[in-house]
């Protein structure tokens, strides 16, 4: 007699992108829930790609009650937010639910149920605010169906990888923000200079790397090197003048805008005293 075997039922995402305003907006969402919640519960906004790539691009959370193993969601709160949502992106679709915590806990199964309904194999994102690790942990999962032949008996959660795409200016914000100890929020010319610094660490690697490749200490790599020599191609030519004068420019703007906000500061704060010494009188 064949062994009974469990396989998995249904397609699902294979990857998952988040775009780092949803991670702040969760994470902003956890630091104002009221006093007695214990974590956050949201809609993942989005589209899916062609290659079933989950593409994530916004968030808003529902609010909830829990108690034991239950959990009610306000589903009327739910659906204002989706029409709200879709009037100005209406192209962002429903594409699964996140929660604030480490991992998926005894509720999971209940809230994914609910929204297995509003769309076809949602997502389930955990972010965890409380830097267990030291950082914040972002997984994601999808919910897997098991049958024996023909016939449905249960369903699991399995993660699927995860990835953050961001550009350099979004990267700085996040890099400070998911750290547990901040002194302060870096300015723009901090930001900038914390920029040079990584770039002048990944061109002596990338120096380092060529030059045992050709002492042939490390064996070549035709990946690394077309990634490399398309790199040096996409850089503007332009002279040292040139480029010193551009970074100049752009430095000089900057120090501008920084001299500009503080007159304004200046100007907001003379007019409120001059406005309340008015009223006194």
């Amino acid at each position: 007699m064949a062994a009974a075997v469990l396989v998995p039922y249904g397609s699902a995402a294979t990857t998952v992108r988040v775009l780092p305003l949803v991670i702040f907006n969760i994470c902003d969402c956890y630091v104002r829930r009221p006093d007695q919640a214990d974590r956050v519960i949201g809609t993942l906004l989005g589209s899916v790609l062609a290659d079933g790539t989950v593409d994530v691009r916004n968030s808003y959370a529902v609010p909830h009650n829990e108690f034991s193993d239950q959990v009610a969601l306000d589903i009327e709160y739910h659906h204002n937010m989706l029409m709200s949502h879709q009037k100005v992106n209406p192209k962002e679709a429903i594409v699964g639910w996140y929660s604030t915590g480490f991992g998926v806990t005894g509720g999971s199964a209940l809230i994914h149920e609910f929204y297995s309904r509003e769309t076809s194999n949602p997502i389930h994102l955990t972010v965890d605010t409380t830097f267990r690790n030291g950082e914040t942990t972002i997984k994601a999962f999808v919910s897997v169906n098991l049958s024996l032949g023909d016939q449905q008996l249960a369903a699991q959660f399995q993660e699927v990888p995860v990835e953050t795409k961001m550009v350099e200016a979004e990267r700085i914000g996040y890099d400070l923000l998911k750290s547990t100890v901040a002194d302060k929020i870096p300015s723009d010319l901090e930001g900038m200079e914390g920029s040079m610094e990584k770039l002048l660490t990944l061109i002596d690697d990338v120096y380092k790397y060529v030059d045992d490749v050709v002492e042939k200490r490390v064996a070549p790599d035709n990946n690394i090197g077309r990634f490399i020599a398309e790199t040096l191609s996409s850089l503007p030519k332009m002279s040292p003048v040139s480029f010193d004068k551009l970074v100049n420019d752009n430095l000089q703007d900057q120090l501008l805008l920084l001299y500009l906000s503080s007159i304004i500061r200046t100007q907001l704060s003379l007019a409120e005293k001059l406005n309340t010494a008015a009223q006194v009188i």
